[in-house]
């Protein structure tokens, strides 16, 4: 299989953490919360941590603090079909093919829900023919994209498909709860709405540079379930994310790539270019330290988590992307993400 297209979107709108910071101050949320939960998020969105800004798809930081079922499915209907289907019109772009050459479309995403889902809109907004096999995945958290690339492998490889458009969307802003515990305060302050999507091909492209999938692997411990995931409270998503997902994270990662690095005899130190969820500053650090990379490893990661928080499941692509604009050496690559399950994947990268 061959990534014969990336391509990216974000809502227009930037937001800053010192405009998060004094959107919060101006908020009722500001007197509601106790004095700690204050604190903790007044550290968040003034210290350093990793991120500067983040995109939300608001007109206004005040509408954050609008928070009801009703409001955040709407907000989630508006955004995700446009949200996905910019990515994958960027990625059909960036392959040099048409809607009509792609024989399915995969949509990845846990921040809400469509029936029919979000590959429908995507299929619609793209013009992709009546016959193309549409599958919608969901619940798979900010580990999402690898097993969505997966099943276009598997696509690929049954023969039925040339081209498999592999998206994923997310809309935090349309999963936004508060409350006093610090894990869903974090959240709060670090996620940022956004999707990636790329075109997967079963023959290289002359278009672009070679991207080849050629091994990968995946992790399911659901003995760390309650680490990192979302629950329903109150009709809303809320977010449960707990103290030992750094450690935990960087631990499956380094299982996932040693059982990839043991089975085609390479070395950490063959790999060029590291596509790493981020997940936040501390997860990086951790992933950062397990693995034994440089902070020059893990550029492209901390650049992304920079500009637009976290992005959950889309978060790989825009490091890809990233990696492929700067012109990172050839050679072997490692693309690994990870999330509620808890679940980890990866992915080994021959780039020319």
């Amino acid at each position: 299989m061959f990534v014969t297209g990336i391509g990216t979107a974000v809502p227009s709108t930037r937001y800053t953490k010192t405009q998060c910071w004094e959107a919060f101050r101006r908020s009722v949320w500001y007197e509601q919360l106790d004095a700690r939960a204050v604190l903790l998020i007044r550290a968040v969105l003034q210290r350093e941590n990793g991120m500067e800004a983040r995109r939300l798809a608001l007109d206004s930081l005040a509408e954050v603090f609008h928070i009801d079922p009703d409001t955040l499915q709407q907000r989630f209907a508006a955004a995700a079909p446009v949200l996905a289907a910019q990515a994958a019109q960027r990625a059909l772009q960036d392959a040099a093919l048409t809607a009509r050459q792609i024989d399915a479309v995969i949509v990845s995403t846990c921040t809400g829900y469509l029936c029919p889902g979000l590959s429908g809109h995507v299929a619609e907004r793209l013009g992709l023919p009546a016959a193309v096999l549409a599958y919608d995945l969901v619940g798979q958290g900010c580990g999402a994209a690898l097993p969505n690339m997966r099943l276009g492998q598997a696509l690929l490889g049954s023969q039925q498909c040339r081209h498999v458009l592999s998206v994923c969307v997310e809309v935090a802003s349309a999963a936004m709860y508060l409350d006093n515990d610090p894990g869903v305060l974090i959240s709060a302050c670090l996620f940022g709405d956004g999707a990636g999507a790329a075109v997967l091909s079963g023959q290289r492209s002359a278009q672009r540079r070679p991207v080849h999938w050629r091994d990968s692997e995946s992790l399911l411990d659901t003995s760390t379930r309650e680490a990192l995931r979302f629950e329903r409270r109150a009709g809303m998503l809320r977010n449960i994310l707990t103290r030992a997902v750094p450690a935990l994270a960087a631990d499956y990662v380094k299982r996932v790539l040693d059982a990839v690095l043991g089975r085609t005899g390479l070395q950490p130190a063959q790999i060029s270019a590291w596509i790493l969820h981020a997940g936040g500053r501390d997860v990086l650090q951790s992933l950062g330290q397990r693995l034994g990379l440089e902070p020059m490893d893990l550029r492209y990661s901390a650049a992304t988590l920079r500009e637009y928080g976290n992005l959950s499941s889309a978060f790989v692509y825009f490091v890809l992307q990233a990696a492929l604009a700067d012109a990172a050496p050839g050679g072997w690559w490692w693309l690994s993400s990870f999330g509620a399950g808890f679940s980890c994947h990866g992915a080994l990268l021959e780039v020319a």
